[in-house]
């Protein structure tokens, strides 16, 4: 199925499957809040409920990728001023989240375009003043 998908929702699945790997290891064994893990393993779900949409190819999971992926960037902002490995962890989620949405609007914007130019065409269309018979 992967090679079915253009070059961007390929980037957008496997950044993905990184940054849910990322989250979990961050939160399990890494560097936990608390020893032994945490339930902050949980925030890797809402993108892992993406995925199947992702690796089918379809822009409405892309879209959401698109706004779900900005609460990990700023998650991992946040955590970026924490001592040790937590700060290099953040680094690289505020990274992958970067590649994620750069690849998601490389993909959707000539989606958007092109339906934002067919609406206007209809609309031109019914709005032109119609000739008598």
């Amino acid at each position: 199925m992967l090679k079915q998908l253009n070059t961007n929702q390929r980037i957008t699945f496997v950044g993905s499957v990184l940054l849910c790997l990322l989250c979990v290891a961050w939160e399990w064994f890494i560097a936990p809040l608390r020893p032994n893990g945490s339930l902050m393993i949980l925030k890797s779900v809402p993108l892992a409920l993406l995925l199947p949409g992702l690796l089918k190819g379809k822009n409405y999971q892309m879209q959401a990728t698109s706004m779900i992926i900005l609460l990990y960037f700023f998650e991992g902002f946040a955590r970026i001023f924490e001592p040790g490995i937590q700060r290099y962890l953040a680094i690289t989620e505020i990274l992958l989240c970067s590649v994620i949405f750069y690849a998601v609007l490389k993909h959707l914007g000539p989606i958007k375009k092109d339906a934002v130019s067919k609406k206007k065409a209809l609309e031109a269309a019914q709005s032109a003043p119609k000739k008598p018979v």
